[in-house]
């Protein structure tokens, strides 16, 4: 392990349960928060009894005014940031909220970062650039996988140069969350699947993390067992309540652990793979984490058994590198069972941009904390493994 010493960051206030978005105007009343612009999508504003009516009638119980911008997209674009200030401005807001899964949260990351650090976002990529507070933000989550309600990650994508990019700092991280399982019990099979898909890969790369710690390797270790046991049961049936509320502690442990380990190669490359092909981030990742954990293995066999053990495998007799080995069947077979595609060609990808997508992967800020060091053409062979696979 790299790191003696460590901080570890989320929100300051973390609600839990059934109904808790009722207490979103109530906590917003404690921010004094006076005018709240929601951010979210159109989809969700629009749902009858869902998330963002919920909110509205909790914030205009509190006596709270706010306007809704619905414009963001999946892979949020910059684009929807400059949409997202211009209404904040005019309508003379002061804080922030946001309604939605990892899209909705970034966005909403995005819109407090230009408010206060200025407008060229691609230039505050990286890790602590940011100087200035972003405006009070609290998130409502409504999907069980990114975890960007708790972290201090706000990827966004450039739509002009189709690459993403990753703001990463600890003023970005919500001062409240909120994670309501009955809010996720309508979510479709694909979306359950690929968010559950990045919550195991926030657990995956979290423990095989330079940058880990016991505090991470506890959250991480409890992750994997829940989705092991809980994700199948969620794709199968989305109003299992016992699985989407394990699904939702699962989530927020994944968060709590990289936001604090920090991620790997199979992040900076999905980034890579989101950003050029619009494909959804989790997805991505699924797809290419059982080629680049193998790849991986080698750095730490020992912490890859660990995970075969945790999702489920019986590696009693193997050696350390066999159960390790292990480790990567699980993965792939979980994948098949939720619906996941085999390889990165079924989401678009073409292997002439494999050059510069590598290029791009290894300067992503979650590139730095993979166990196993590569180099430009690795990351291209890897790329072509998912292709191929």
């Amino acid at each position: 392990m790299k790191k003696e010493n460590y901080d570890f960051m989320m929100p300051n206030v973390n609600f839990f349960g059934p109904g808790v978005v009722e207490k979103v105007g109530e906590r917003a009343k404690m921010l004094n928060m006076k005018k709240v612009l929601i951010v979210t999508d159109a989809f969700l504003r629009n749902l009858d009894n869902g998330p963002v009516k919920q909110a509205e009638s909790s914030l205009l119980k509190a006596d709270i005014a706010y306007v809704i911008f619905d414009g963001v997209e999946p892979n949020p674009k910059i684009r929807n940031v400059k949409e997202g200030k211009k209404l904040y401005m005019d309508n003379h807001c002061d804080s922030i909220i946001t309604i939605g899964g990892g899209s909705s949260h970034d966005c909403g990351k995005g819109i407090g970062i230009v408010l206060s650090n200025g407008d060229n976002l691609p230039a505050l990529a990286g890790i602590e650039t940011l100087e200035n507070p972003l405006p009070p933000l609290m998130a409502v989550n409504t999907t069980a996988g990114t975890a960007s309600e708790i972290t201090r990650h706000a990827v966004i994508t450039n739509e002009e140069t189709h690459l993403k990019f990753v703001v990463v700092s600890w003023r970005n991280v919500p001062l409240v969350s909120f994670n309501d399982p009955m809010l996720m019990l309508d979510i479709p099979t694909a979306l359950t699947a690929a968010t559950g898909m990045d919550a195991l890969t926030h657990c995956v790369e979290s423990y095989v993390s330079v940058n880990r710690n016991p505090i991470t390797d506890a959250q991480a270790i409890q992750g994997i067992k829940l989705i092991s046991k809980y994700l199948r049961r969620a794709v199968a049936n989305g109003h299992d309540v016992e699985a989407r509320t394990n699904m939702a502690y699962a989530s927020i442990l994944a968060g709590m652990a990289f936001n604090n380990a920090d991620l790997g190669y199979v992040h900076a490359m999905a980034h890579q793979l989101g950003g050029q092909y619009d494909a959804p981030h989790g997805v991505c990742c699924a797809v290419l984490m059982p080629t680049v954990e193998k790849w991986n293995i080698i750095s730490n066999p020992e912490r890859f058994s660990d995970i075969a053990e945790l999702l489920g495998e019986n590696i009693a007799g193997l050696s350390v590198r066999e159960a390790a080995d292990k480790a990567i069947e699980a993965m792939i077979l979980i994948s098949e069972d939720v619906g996941i595609p085999t390889n990165i060609k079924s989401l678009g990808a073409l292997p002439e941009d494999f050059d510069m997508m590598a290029e791009n992967a290894l300067k992503d800020g979650n590139a730095f904390s993979n166990p196993r060091v590569g180099r430009k053409e690795d990351i291209i062979k890897l790329y072509q493994q998912a292709y191929d696979a």
